[in-house]
Order: C-alpha cells, then sequence, then structure tokens
C-alpha cells in the first residue's frame, strides 16, 4: 500500500530538474495537481517551473459577526453623538446646533482699501468688513457691563467663536470672568480704559486711554492685544496714530448691531456679507430687554437662516 501510494503521487506530480524533491511529500503533489488542473482549455502546464503552494482562502470563525458587530456599534456611536448635538441645542432653545467656523486661515486676508476697509500710511486699518468670499461672520462683545455665566457656557457649547473688546472701567470688578471666556478659546481685545469719545481728547489723552489699557489686559488676561475697537466707533487720526504706537494691529469696526430681540442693518437690503462684523454689548435685563442668552440665540438664528457661519474675527484681522 505504502509503495502503490508513492506511485500514484508521482503521477501527479512532475519529476524532473526544478520538479519537487523525493522528499516534497504527498502535500506537495497534491498542490501540483491542483495548479495543473486549473489551466484552462488548450494552455500547457510548464511542466519544468516549479509551483507554488496553494493558497487556501482562511476564514475565521466569526469575522463576520465582528466585523457587523463593529459596522453597528459605529452607527450607535453616531446616533448617540447626534441624539447628545440635538440636546445641546435645545437646552439653549435651538433646533439645531450651528455650522461650525472653518478652519483658521494659514494666511490673514490682505486688506486693501475699498468698501469696508480704510487705510492711512503708518496707520493701523480700520475694517467694517473682512474681504473674503467665504459666508462667514464674526461676533463681536464690548464693554464688560454684564457677566452672564450662562452666555458664557451657551457660546462654549454650541462653539460660537467671540472677540471681546474691554472697557476697563467696566470690566476691572470681575476680570475673572474674562479669563475664563480667554481659556475656552474668545480672543480679549482693547476698548479703552474710561469708555470715553476719544474725538474730545487729545492725542496725549487719547494714548493714555489706549495704551494703559493695553498693560492692563496684559497683566489680567495674559496677552497683549492686537485689535483696538474705539468707543461708540469714533475716532480721528490721533487715535490711529496712538494705537499704532501701543502696537495695535487693525481697527475693527462693525456692519450690524445685535439685541435679544432684534438685529440692525447698516445697508439698505438688511442683509448679512461675507464679511461682516456683528456689534453687540454685555448687557444684561436692566438695559435690555432680554439677557444675554436670548442674545445669542437671536444671532445664531439669525445668522443660519441667512445661511452664514459665525468665524472667530481674531483669525482673519
Amino acid at each position: 500500500m505504502i509503495l502503490l501510494s508513492t506511485a500514484m503521487a508521482g503521477c501527479t506530480a512532475p519529476v524532473g530538474p526544478g520538479g519537487p524533491s523525493a522528499g516534497a511529500g504527498a502535500a506537495a503533489g497534491l498542490a501540483g495537481a491542483a495548479a495543473e488542473a486549473g489551466a484552462g482549455a488548450g494552455q500547457v502546464a510548464d511542466r519544468g517551473a516549479p509551483r507554488p503552494p496553494a493558497v487556501v482562502p482562511l476564514t475565521l470563525p466569526g469575522l463576520a459577526r465582528v466585523e457587523e458587530e463593529s459596522s453597528s456599534e459605529a452607527v450607535a456611536r453616531q446616533q448617540a453623538a447626534g441624539r447628545a448635538a440635538l440636546a445641546t441645542a435645545r437646552r439653549w432653545g435651538l433646533e439645531r446646533l450651528p455650522a461650525q467656523a472653518p478652519p483658521r486661515p494659514a494666511v490673514r486676508p490682505e486688506l486693501k482699501a475699498g468698501q469696508g476697509v480704510k487705510l492711512a500710511p503708518g496707520r493701523p486699518p480700520v475694517v467694517y468688513r473682512v474681504p473674503t468670499d467665504e459666508k462667514i461672520v464674526f461676533l463681536t462683545v464690548d464693554d464688560g457691563a454684564e457677566k452672564d455665566p450662562e452666555f458664557s457656557r451657551m457660546a462654549a457649547e454650541l462653539g460660537v467663536p467671540l472677540s471681546v473688546f474691554l472697557a476697563d472701567y467696566l470690566a476691572r470688578e470681575d476680570y475673572g470672568y474674562f479669563r475664563r471666556l480667554a481659556a475656552q478659546g474668545d480672543v480679549v481685545n482693547n476698548h479703552t480704559v474710561n469708555h470715553r469719545d476719544l474725538r474730545l481728547l487729545g492725542y496725549d489723552q487719547q494714548r493714555d486711554e489706549i495704551c494703559r489699557q493695553q498693560d492692563q489686559l496684559e497683566q489680567q488676561i495674559g496677552v497683549r492685544p492686537r485689535l483696538f475697537r474705539p468707543p461708540y466707533g469714533e475716532y480721528n487720526d490721533d487715535t490711529l496714530r496712538a494705537a499704532a504706537s501701543c502696537g495695535i494691529e487693525a481697527v475693527p469696526l462693525w456692519n450690524e448691531e445685535a439685541f435679544p430681540d432684534r438685529m440692525e442693518y447698516r445697508y439698505d437690503d438688511q442683509r448679512l456679507h461675507p464679511g461682516d462684523i456683528i456689534l453687540t454689548h454685555f448687557r444684561g435685563p436692566s438695559l435690555w430687554n432680554g439677557t444675554m442668552t436670548d442674545l445669542l440665540r437671536k444671532v445664531v438664528k439669525e445668522v443660519g437662516a441667512q445661511g452664514f457661519t459665525l468665524a472667530r474675527l481674531d483669525d482673519y484681522l
């Protein structure tokens, strides 16, 4: 029987130069037979070439079930994330979360004189609208009187970026509130010490108002501001010259102003435009018909309804 098996194996596997050795065993012979049997009609097997061992697909027990479970887990995670996002939006009176800001541009847009930008040699640019084709706008919050923790929490949970402009006399009682805003990614900028109409002051007085607030904010927040907004949006050449001497790089103003119950537009079309800057204030119900959270909800709804996204002004100026 042993001799017969060996002879049969020798018949099915070619023996000769380059062929399997006598010690290859029956497994190699069977593999060669399978390879030759697989040649199509009209094909001639190369009986002198070595044959690779047959490749047998490996099937692991339960592999399909594991893949199915992994897919189900991914779907379950996505569904859970969707429910959490919906719950966050509804907690703040919204039907959905606002669209998130695009990535910070690698290079800030070049500012050229024209509609929305005023340039003068040796002076920081005055900007009403950032030059961009993206459907983004910027929310800026001035003064610092109201320090509503629900407002800062709402902005953080909704992912709304803010640029803050502080007047020292209003903010100084609790700079800790604004340090916490800065810690969650919002940028704190300069709005003078005493919020005076700078046009009524001489150069030295204007420089004191601006530069002293630069020093105060660097001490309180830990970063020296790059942006400055004059109180009431009023300025003259002395204002820009003084601001430049303190390291200010741009003076953003605004095209819209937001309140808890409405938006006021500068232009007749009553619409947002790419790069527009929106002004609002840290104010409470004693001055407004609503709260800071009412204000933010109004802005998010208005911006989203017009197909825009809120971005961080300091990333673009």
